[in-house]
């Protein structure tokens, strides 16, 4: 296969043309082009007056193609470097089959490929699964009823779930197609294989999760929803077991390999770890507000005239600004035409998320807008001193909106004057179950509202019309990352033998993607430790 990079389409052309483009970047008759495929894709907006979409393509010719490279002597045309994951081959069976703690993205793709390799592994999640998982998470955002169980951050597909579902990596490797192809094979819209931003939706990845299980359980895999770990079994340093409760029942589960993908907000496991000497360290994070503009307000922004034309998709943008006082902040996790979303996942506290559905129809845009904190900016300096923050201010976000799971808001004009909000200007809220308009500084700590309101206008400088009077600032924003890593070694794996800290809740991944990628990594390490006895 031959790589051809750079081929453009004006918007609304049709890709069909691509086949004539590479024939002639290839100097030969279209004809002599017997396949074609899209490696990737990306918009170039920088020039509002020339958008175009960028392609590089992969094709096979009806003739020898290293001679053809050679006689062409263009860097854009290259031999295709294809992709390859190898499933891990383990050589012996263990005396126990695997545990997987936790279905999120890094468990969900932990206990896939270790259900590939044959191991047949046990999957314990503390939600339920994504059909239940939903009607409860709607019966959330329209009662104000919490289920602690299950919600936004627990269940199948983990808080991803409840997201835009974006499925970015800055580079491409063996894991993250075979993850993308998985999707792609799950139901996920086809583009994102090759799109430089691929996203599936809340709506698509509810049903995508259920594919994607029920393809382990026929691996001879199992899922156990409902069941929590509540302690770890140890003898002399190693993994023997878990405590595990199930509605009124409680189990010890005999085990000696165990992936740990628990996700970040799982506080009360994260407690029990510490209890038990698992060693563990505070890392930093970030925590912030939710910012919601009109969807058409970011497309004209970002497309100019363009923006009208009704040819392009709904825009995004990736922001960050570092301050003369050595601060920082940064949008994340934008959603494009999406709502904020009510995460709490303990009882009395609120937070707050963005999502999106796969078509991005809504009238507003949101993106988190983040502080980044260091350890040493915790009030409290245990290892769990950055949980404990985040505590802390959903705890006073929870009162000041009420107390009923309504969120505190503000309209940006008035958070930089900072005086209360009494009413709201052109743009809606999105988030439910409500909002309850007040002065954000009596919510969020100083030294994250000093950051904010520097940023903000610093923001607009690089964005026309972030700092929109009427954008409206919904808090918090706590749950970016986790507020800890569970150490490993090179080998993945803890100074608890058996015991494989994995995914975004121990540290070492930051959205679907990378926790898939790792939850892969992981499934590979302990495929390898049975290797070794």
């Amino acid at each position: 296969m031959i790589r051809i990079r750079d081929l453009t389409l004006r918007p609304g052309e049709s890709q069909s043309r691509l086949h004539a483009l590479a024939a002639k970047a290839l100097k030969l008759p279209p004809a002599e082009i017997s396949y074609l495929e899209i490696h990737r894709r990306s918009l170039d907006a920088r020039k509002k007056q020339d958008i175009r979409w960028i392609y590089t393509v992969d094709v096979a010719v009806r003739r020898e193609e290293k001679k053809l490279i050679s006689k062409l002597k263009n860097q854009k045309i290259t031999l295709a470097d294809p992709y390859f994951y190898d499933i891990p081959t383990p050589e012996v069976t263990p005396a126990h089959r695997p545990v997987v703690v936790g279905f999120g993205p890094g468990g969900m793709f932990a206990a896939l490929v270790l259900a590939e390799a044959g191991l047949r592994p046990i999957v314990l999640e503390r939600g339920y699964d994504a059909k239940t998982r939903h009607q409860m998470v709607e019966a959330f955002f329209k009662t104000g009823k919490l289920d602690p169980k299950c919600n936004v951050q627990f269940g199948e597909g983990g808080a991803g779930t409840f997201s835009d579902g974006k499925l970015n990596t800055g580079t491409k490797n063996p894991r993250g197609q075979w993850v993308l192809s998985q999707f792609a094979a799950a139901g996920a819209n086809p583009e994102i294989l090759y799109d430089a931003k691929p996203h599936v939706g809340t709506d698509v990845l509810l049903t995508v999760v259920q594919v994607l299980r029920q393809r382990i359980l026929e691996l001879g895999g199992e899922v156990r929803f409902g069941h929590q770990v509540t302690a770890l079994s140890l003898t002399q340093g190693r993994v023997t077991g878990l405590e595990v409760t199930h509605e009124a029942d409680s189990y010890l589960l005999p085990c000696d390999r165990v992936i740990l993908a628990i996700g970040h907000s799982a506080r009360d496991t994260f407690e029990t770890l510490l209890a038990q000497g698992v060693p563990m360290e505070p890392k930093p994070f970030s925590m912030g507000v939710r910012v919601e503009h009109p969807q058409a307000l970011i497309d004209e922004s970002q497309y100019g005239e363009a923006a009208k034309t009704g040819l392009l998709p709904p825009a995004d943008y990736k922001l960050n600004v570092h301050l003369p006082d050595g601060t920082s902040a940064y949008t994340f996790c934008m959603c494009p035409g999406g709502q904020v979303v009510a995460a709490a996942s303990e009882e009395g506290r609120v937070v707050t998320n963005g999502m999106s559905n796969a078509a991005r129809d809504g009238e507003n845009s949101n993106a988190a807008l983040l502080v980044t904190l260091q350890p040493e900016d915790f009030p409290d300096k245990g290892t769990l001193g950055g949980m404990y923050w985040q505590r802390e201010i959903e705890a006073r976000a929870f009162q000041a909106g009420g107390s009923n799971y309504r969120a505190p808001a503000q309209r940006l004009e008035d958070f930089l004057a900072r005086r209360p909000s009494t009413a709201l200007g052109d743009v809606t809220p999105s988030y439910r179950p409500g909002v309850t308009l007040c002065d954000l500084h009596d919510v969020l700590p100083p030294r994250m509202t000093r950051v904010l309101e520097q940023a903000i206008p610093a923001l607009d400088k690089k964005l026309h019309g972030y700092a929109l009077p009427d954008a409206v600032l919904t808090a918090p924003e706590t749950r970016s990352s986790s507020p800890v890593r569970i150490l490993r070694n090179d080998a993945l794996e803890s100074p608890i033998v058996g015991l494989f800290p994995c995914g975004e809740g121990a540290g070492y991944a930051g959205g679907i993607l990378s926790a898939a990628v790792d939850g892969m990594r992981c499934a590979e390490a302990l495929v390898a430790s049975l290797h070794k006895g």
